[in-house]
């Protein structure tokens, strides 16, 4: 059964073609796929519940495409991406327990300053510097925290991944992008379990959009490889202080 009309469906997989383009490089899709959803008329726990399953498409491609090309070893990121989608199952879990609003109020300062870091520190670049946290302590610190927020909140998870490995993994711009899409799935994953169990997603919708997502994403990681921190940084600068904007806007 299809939930909106052909020119609606349409009109969202365009949507998600963006967001999985923007998604792949710096993180932020969410800022224009949950918004389509509810515009088109979806309940938001429906459009948080699709927006999941569209998701996790963008971030599958992106995982495969930065893992063919060298720039992550997937396999190795196996223990983290299980730690993620288990963190971001709680997460969903006890939205509807916790003071997400109280959260949403502070995402907005959290997004600004990330926006801030990325776009005047000094010497952000493709090139690794020394880290700040052992590879196994950020697996267990790290993951779980970001990948709990995942399934709690959502929106800004890529960003706030991507954070922590340039400022405490010691990643490069791009390694760190391409590190972080693994991650962005299991997360995404995790909240959609979650969610398909307590609300009802549109799954032809946003299977439909997850075709788009995946075009997207195709192509976005594919010049992020190209540019590398050229591309990345500015864009993450954009879609970061977006996000804050959109979210003080209510």
């Amino acid at each position: 059964m299809i939930e909106v009309a052909p020119q609606v469906l349409a009109l969202l997989t365009g949507a998600a073609f963006v967001a999985g383009f923007v998604d792949s490089i710096a993180g932020g899709g969410g800022l224009i796929t949950l918004p389509a959803l509810i515009l088109a008329g979806a309940p938001p726990v429906t459009a948080l519940a699709t927006n999941k399953v569209q998701g996790v498409f963008g971030a599958a491609m992106a995982a495969f495409s930065y893992g063919r090309a060298g720039h992550v070893n997937l396999r190795g990121q196996i223990t983290p991406a299980l730690i993620a989608f288990w963190a971001a199952i709680c997460g969903a879990a006890l939205a509807s327990h916790l003071p997400t609003g109280v959260i949403r109020a502070g995402l907005p300062v959290l997004l600004i300053g990330i926006a801030l870091f990325f776009a005047f520190k000094p010497g952000l670049n493709d090139i690794d510097r020394a880290q700040r946290l052992r590879p196994a302590d950020f697996m267990v610190t790290v993951v779980p925290l970001v990948a709990f927020y995942d399934g709690l909140v959502g929106p800004g998870t890529g960003s706030f991944y991507m954070l922590g490995f340039v400022a405490l993994a010691g990643f490069g711009v791009l390694k760190a992008t391409a590190h972080t899409k693994l991650l962005n799935f299991a997360s995404n994953l995790g909240g959609l379990v979650a969610f398909a169990l307590l609300a009802g997603p549109w799954w032809v919708t946003g299977l439909c959009m997850g075709a788009g997502q995946l075009a997207g994403a195709a192509l976005g990681s594919r010049l992020a490889m190209h540019a590398g921190a050229r591309l990345i940084k500015p864009l993450l600068v954009v879609t970061a202080t977006a996000l804050a904007l959109r979210l003080l806007m209510g």
